[in-house]
């Protein structure tokens, strides 16, 4: 990754923190991406430039407007001279009963996980394909077989598993585009997730009995960008197996 730039939609903490620091760590120089989180990136930016000087970059942008995605691709460049990859990692998450939907959960649902990371590709594809780069989603597990509850957002990234591989042929030969899917990495925040039986169960369930840490996803994220050259449209679970036990 010497000499790569990376954007990281979504970087600031969790696991996108996770993927940037596994990545500017085998020497790209990251931006990283935040709507909300000014303090988390901030801090993350001057931790990786404290380690390598101007490695990396604080990008703000509300990826639900469609017409301000350019802007994150451009301010990469106009930073670093080039852009070398694509994390769409980005992501809304939240429960709703199928009952009590809106347009407004849809509009936030589908335009995080899967509308972002298209027009963030095709803003970012003619660079791509210049520099043959690559791009990576974060998917999930619940894209194969949906969660209870979570009918959007099941929904949106079975969308963005779809998109996937449809930039993968789109984009061919010059770009490769593949897939990450989680299981068990973090908890979500919300306060449906903090009952401790109903995390054992969850965890019970995946063959190696145990959670995963954001580095997991990190270091299969740095392994499609740099050492799998001739894979792509491809979607890769991590997820201690959960995934043919659901």
């Amino acid at each position: 990754m010497q000499g790569k730039v990376v954007l990281v939609t979504g970087g600031a903490k969790r696991v996108g923190a996770a993927i940037g620091r596994r990545l500017h760590g085998a020497g790209a120089a990251i931006a990283v991406h935040y709507r909300f989180s000014r303090d988390e990136a901030q801090a993350l930016v001057s931790e990786l430039n404290a380690l390598r000087a101007d490695s990396a970059e604080a990008v703000q942008g509300d990826l639900l407007q469609a017409q301000d995605l350019p802007r994150l691709v451009q301010q990469t460049m106009r930073r670093f001279g080039r852009l070398d990859a694509l994390i769409n990692n980005a992501s809304s998450f939240f429960s709703q009963p199928l009952a009590e939907i809106t347009d407004a959960h849809w509009d936030d649902l589908i335009g995080t996980n899967l509308k972002a990371p298209l027009f963030l590709a095709q803003a970012a594809a003619s660079e791509l394909r210049r520099n043959h780069g690559a791009i990576v989603n974060i998917v999930d597990i619940h894209a194969e077989r949906p969660m209870q509850g979570h009918l959007l957002y099941s929904v949106a990234k079975t969308g963005l598993g779809g998109l996937t591989r449809a930039l993968a042929q789109e984009l061919a030969p010059f770009v490769r585009v593949n897939g990450v899917a989680p299981g068990v990495i973090l908890w979500p925040d919300g306060e449906d997730w903090q009952d401790e039986e109903r995390r054992r169960r969850i965890v019970a369930h995946t063959l190696l009995k145990r959670e995963g840490e954001p580095d997991d996803i990190a270091k299969a994220v740095l392994f499609l960008l740099s050492d799998a050259p001739y894979v792509t449209g491809q979607i890769i679970a991590v997820d201690g197996g959960r995934s043919i036990t659901l």
